[in-house]
């Protein structure tokens, strides 16, 4: 069993990364084709890059209703690998109205590319669009067609803007309200939102937030927001920002109110509710007595200390790593070389290589690595009752000589219920969060063979722990169609609970195992664990707690107006 047994040190992808530098990815489209005579797209651009030959998604923009030439908030991050030939695809579908997902969305064209060398010294990169090279120099703007099936999609295209990150990983909250803003609806008051630019080295503008739209009110106050210094002013307190105001229209056509210009060292300096008047150029030459389109007020200015998963690592944070195994009689009989659980004197199945692979990891990050280990589906002597396996064993090798052993003692039996352990799991990680210390983060590996039967309930014990210190890893064992557990991942937009409740952040990672056969466990672990370090830092920068060895002073600056 040694084969499949390798170095932490080797597999952490996310720990000992030779990445040399984070780019960011701001999206926008040209002339995308009206649905009909009477109504705009919705578009929605989707980032996708490759892995072993096949397109994952990364991540997608928001959805902007009725909008031929949409300029998206949301910013892509890549991390820079130099030994790695990173190709990015970018999708534009047109989602339909009430709908996030992509299931019922059109697809528009795309737009392939491959993100290419980086010389840190010269801020200089460049991206390879179709099959010309252009170099990218700081804020350099880079337009192409997008292709539906080989040939040009109409006259829409995507502009990408491509900019390196410095080393300040600071971010700000802002809140951000108006009074007596002026009114361009003949039979009801203005809907506005807000959207902050910053002006770059050569004047172009970056869009880098956009509020929700606030309906009906001439004195709106906008949801809180986090940005990072980065983004909103390249981690220069004296760049010029400047924030325009709009009365939103469902055609898409906004009309506009009134923009100012300030600084975000003019937002953190210590005064009561600082207030721009906001001004429409076009009314302030026509009208004498024009004084302003109505005043923004910052309400809330907040610097907050973002830390990485190394400093909650080496601040102490413990690792908390479970293991829950599908025994159910859709693996096989366990005695028949054809069963998912069969044990090859030489070659392990595809549970134990995934097991390995992703808790090797995980137990250098667990003090006493003593793990609890469950299996479910089965009926346990000496009665051959339906109920789940529970054992506490110590290490990865205790896991599976555990596994190993209980093969010929089981009857595999059914159904493939996953919340009772998603459930004991979010029990222990809520009683960790009411502690003083509030340093353990839990791990749940939960290896299957097929889609899931109680997936409401799944659902709703994962919007629950996604409130904890707590990620869920899902691997697909065998060839089953796994399509429906996508919806787990929350890659096809936002999952719920069948209350309609939402995530409060991602904790869900799903991973088929067949798109890794024939990899290495490296591989494997790369893309299972990839998105754990985030969930970690997010929670607990979310929560206020930060690394142990941590002052009080770095953790957050606070600038009340």
């Amino acid at each position: 069993m040694s084969n499949i047994y390798e170095s932490a040190e080797a597999t952490l992808g996310f720990i000992s990364s030779p990445c040399l530098t984070k780019v960011e990815l701001r999206v926008a489209c040209r002339g995308i084709a009206d649905r009909d005579a009477l109504s705009k797209p919705d578009p929605c651009v989707v980032l996708k890059m490759q892995s072993h030959g096949q397109w994952f998604e990364v991540d997608r923009t928001e959805v902007i209703r009725s909008s031929s030439s949409p300029v998206f908030s949301k910013i892509f991050l890549v991390d820079y690998y130099f030994e790695e030939v990173q190709r990015l695809r970018f999708e534009l579908h047109d989602i339909s109205s009430g709908n996030n997902g992509l299931r019922d969305a059109d697809f528009l064209g795309a737009m392939e590319c491959t993100l290419g060398q980086v010389s840190v010294s010269s801020y200089l990169f460049n991206l390879c669009f179709c099959s010309c090279l252009l170099q990218i120099v700081s804020q350099r703007k880079l337009t192409k067609a997008l292709l539906k099936q080989g040939n040009t999609a109409g006259k829409s295209s995507i502009m990408v803007t491509a900019e390196e990150l410095s080393g300040n990983d600071d971010y700000v909250e802002l809140s951000f309200s108006a009074r007596k803003l002026d009114d361009k609806d003949f039979f009801s008051k203005s809907d506005p939102f807000l959207e902050i630019f910053r002006i770059n080295d050569d004047g172009t503008e970056s869009l880098v937030h956009r509020t929700e739209t606030v309906m009906n009110n001439l004195s709106p106050v906008w949801k809180s927001f986090k940005v990072s210094l980065n983004t909103l002013c390249s981690g220069d307190h004296d760049r010029e920002l400047k924030c325009t105001v709009w009365d939103w229209d469902s055609n898409g056509k906004h009309d506009f109110i009134g923009e100012f210009q300030t600084t975000f060292k003019e937002m953190r300096a210590e005064q009561e509710g600082k207030q721009w008047e906001c001004i429409n150029p076009k009314y302030q030459i026509k009208k004498k007595n024009y004084r302003n389109s109505g005043t923004v007020i910052l309400n809330h200015c907040k610097i907050i200390k973002m830390y990485s998963f190394l400093d909650y690592i080496m601040g102490g944070c413990q690792i908390q790593f479970t293991v829950a195994i599908d025994f159910t009689a859709s693996n096989g009989d366990p005695r028949n070389s054809c069963s998912l659980h069969y044990i090859h004197p030489y070659q392990p199945n595809e549970y134990l290589k995934a097991l390995v692979a992703v808790g090797e990891i995980c137990q250098d990050y667990d003090s006493d690595k003593m793990f609890p280990a469950f299996g479910f589906g089965a009926l346990i002597p000496p009665d051959f009752k339906k109920r789940h396996l529970h054992v506490f064993v110590a290490g990865i090798q205790g896991v599976v000589e555990a596994y190993q052993n209980c093969l010929p003692k089981i009857q595999l039996y059914g159904p493939t219920n996953i919340a009772p352990i998603i459930q004991k799991v979010a029990s222990s990680a809520s009683e960790e969060m009411h502690t003083k210390e509030a340093m353990e983060y839990f791990i749940l590996l939960i290896l299957t063979d097929g889609v899931i039967t109680d997936m409401a309930d799944t659902r709703e014990a994962i919007v629950h722990a996604s409130h904890l210190p707590m990620s869920v890893i899902i691997v697909g064992v065998g060839n089953a169609d796994f399509t429906d557990m996508q919806i787990l991942d929350g890659d096809d937009g936002i999952l719920r609970s069948p209350k309609g409740e939402p995530v409060l952040r991602d904790i869900v990672q799903f991973v088929p195992f067949k798109d890794f056969k024939h990899a290495s466990p490296a591989a494997l672990a790369k893309s299972v664990l990839a998105e754990v370090p985030n969930q970690v830092v997010d929670y607990y920068n979310a929560k206020g707690i930060k690394p142990k060895c941590m002052s009080d002073y770095e953790s957050t600056r606070t600038f009340s107006p």
